[in-house]
């Protein structure tokens, strides 16, 4: 089996040029979430030229693909992302800030090394099935949106990922490590309240102002803040305030609330003390309101089996090297931001030690990135942020890990993540993340027992069933 892997893995070298002028490509595009259209058609295309029988527009979301080879089980899934952010236009490889088009959209979490890298997976994992003849299907899913639509989360209300014996998925990060613990839930709404105008001096008893209602909202939700968990929160964001005109009573104004926890059933019914809240305002402002779902998404399940397999791999093929002069210009970028001196890893956050070999190894290294493996961390981690792969771990046993793609200590969402983006660091983090998926893949479908012990975790830690953030009736959307 070893050779087997060994020349999955060297026909990912192969493709190198294919999988990092796809890199390249999403990145040019910088398309937000769900309207991902040139994204989703390029994957498709060149998935179907490799060989792959590709479906589009699944689960009624047009930007989303499914892209499979092979014939009967195991079923492995192979995650991608290939959304933008708003207002991080960047050139890339620069280490100052020139957006190339003013208030334009760049790829600041990396998703377009992270659609290539799990393309160089699919790839390489396809190679093994056909050389082997083994019995086993590989669908690489496009899932558009994770940056607002949830996708991922779309899917698991209509039951995609039940199909799979297991889902594989990476992501671009600041150090290279396999992941575990969990994330916080999230649950997004908008509220658009519809008063009305009058003379604010001249008639102001005929007046019913939107944006009262939607401050007395806000004031509510702000006395909600002490009787919720711990790791509960609540963010909110005015996006239409009624208007200029101080001298006219808002008719119509526009709040987005996020509701997080970190366990998804806990958001789900903190996000019903919200509704109610909204249902006060409008009542005490003589104002109505209009409810729009827009994404939610779930607590993340961890799979140790999974887990270490994937880190044996990640041990086996160690870590991408860089150039000298990859190395100055990472050295250059980690001066434009603060906070470079951070340690790394997901177990640095809740585990001093882990945190003090950290950082021993980044000493040991001796610069920005961080050319080394992470220990394997097996505590229990926990991320405040959110992602909608937490929907597929409920449905099936999943694995993620982190290739290092920018300096240590980079921000997320950031024009320096850009930057690198479309730099030959982000390349090689690309492709040495479709290698480790690759091969931890192989390794799934060549051992039954694997798959076996990481569905009999699986199963004991998903007991008290999946509460989907989802509502029957939602379909992806963006705030207005």
């Amino acid at each position: 089996m070893e050779n087997e892997k060994q020349t999955a893995l060297a026909f990912i070298d192969e493709k190198k040029d294919l999988i990092c002028s796809v890199a390249d490509e999403i990145w040019s595009y910088a398309e937000l979430s769900l309207e991902e259209t040139r994204s989703a058609a390029l994957y498709c295309d060149v998935l179907e030229r490799e060989g792959f029988s590709v479906e589009r527009g699944i689960c009624g979301i047009p930007t989303a693909f499914a892209a499979s080879c092979g014939t009967g089980r195991p079923v492995l899934g192979i995650l991608a992302e290939y959304d933008a952010l708003s207002g991080l236009s960047q050139k890339g490889g620069a280490v100052v800030q020139e957006p190339l088009r003013q208030g334009g959209a760049g790829h600041g979490c990396g998703h377009n090394m992270l659609g290539a890298g799990a393309l160089a997976a699919a790839l390489g994992v396809k190679r093994y099935l056909e050389q082997t003849k083994t019995s086993g299907t590989v669908i690489l899913y496009g899932c558009p949106g994770e940056e607002g639509g949830a996708a991922k989360a779309f899917m698991a209300r209509d039951g995609l990922w039940k199909q799979l014996d297991a889902a594989l998925a990476w992501h671009p990060e600041d150090c290279n490590e396999v992941v575990t613990g969990t994330c916080n839930s999230t649950i997004q709404v908008q509220y658009t309240f519809h008063g009305v105008a009058s003379h604010a001096a001249g008639a102001p008893e005929l007046g019913r102002s939107a944006l009262d209602a939607v401050e007395l909202m806000n004031i509510g939700v702000q006395f909600l803040r002490e009787h919720m968990g711990d790791r509960a929160r609540i963010h909110y964001a005015i996006t239409d305030a009624g208007g200029r005109s101080a001298n006219v009573v808002q008719p119509l104004a526009r709040v987005l609330y996020m509701v997080r926890s970190n366990h998804v059933a806990e958001a789900v019914e903190l996000q019903k003390r919200v509704d109610k809240i909204a249902d006060g305002a409008a009542l005490m402002t003589e104002t109505n309101y209009e409810r729009k779902f827009i994404d939610g998404t779930a607590d993340t399940v961890t799979n140790h089996v999974l887990e270490d397999v994937l880190y044996r791999n990640f041990e086996a093929l160690g870590v991408p090297d860089y150039t000298e002069e990859e190395l100055a210009f990472a050295e250059a970028l980690r001066l434009t931001y603060a906070g470079n001196e951070k340690a790394p890893g997901v177990g640095s956050d809740v585990d001093a030690a882990y945190a003090e070999e950290a950082q021993r190894l980044r000493r040991v290294h001796g610069h920005a990135m961080n050319d080394f493996l992470l220990p394997h961390f097996t505590g229990d981690a926990f991320n405040p942020g959110s992602t909608d792969v937490g929907d597929v771990s409920w449905l099936t046993p999943t694995v993620q890990c982190h290739v290092a793609a920018w300096p240590n200590g980079c921000p997320g969402h950031s024009w320096q993540n850009v930057s690198c983006g479309a730099t030959s660091i982000g390349h090689k983090a690309a492709l040495h993340a479709g290698k480790v998926l690759c091969a931890g893949a192989i390794d799934l479908l060549s051992d039954p027992a694997l798959l076996a012990a990481a569905r009999a975790e699986f199963e004991r830690r998903t007991a008290s069933g999946y509460v989907c953030p989802i509502p029957p009736d939602a379909a992806p959307t963006i705030a207005d």
